[in-house]
């Protein structure tokens, strides 16, 4: 038995974060937070250590999501860090792979598709290690 993702939502357009947030919500995930810009990113990412990050790439004004997702992983290195984005230029997918993320969804997103992933994230559960290293 596995215990749900806990996923960390960013993107700078209030819609689109609430459709991710819906998509993960009916996958069972449990969202852990929902940030708008890439420093508030940061600080959630690192208070909630999440399983998953639904990252895009242009979040306004300052830092973006590479850059975050770059700050992110150099604490919390087994972050799976999906980017969902609109950017699909040659350049920013380049910058993007050099942060070695889990996926990378082109907007807009197939919700099956999403969920499906979001769903393979899952941790297993601690209940399920204890139980398994008690028979040891």
């Amino acid at each position: 038995m596995s215990r749900p993702a806990r996923v960390l939502i960013v993107d700078d357009d209030f819609l689109i974060a609430t459709f991710l947030e819906d998509i993960c919500l009916d996958t069972g995930a449990d969202v852990v937070g929902v940030a708008h810009k890439a420093e508030t990113a940061v600080e959630l990412a690192l208070a909630r250590k999440p399983d998953v990050i639904l990252m895009d790439v242009r979040l306004g004004p300052g830092a973006d999501g590479v850059e975050a997702a770059a700050e992110i992983q150099e604490t919390l290195l087994d972050v799976k860090v999906i980017f969902v984005t609109g950017s699909n230029e040659p350049e920013t997918i380049a910058r993007i792979n050099k942060n070695n993320p889990y996926s990378i969804f082109i907007k807009p997103v197939n919700p099956k598709d999403l969920s499906d992933l979001i769903e393979s994230c899952s941790a297993p559960s601690f209940d399920r290690a204890v139980s398994i290293a008690s028979q040891f």
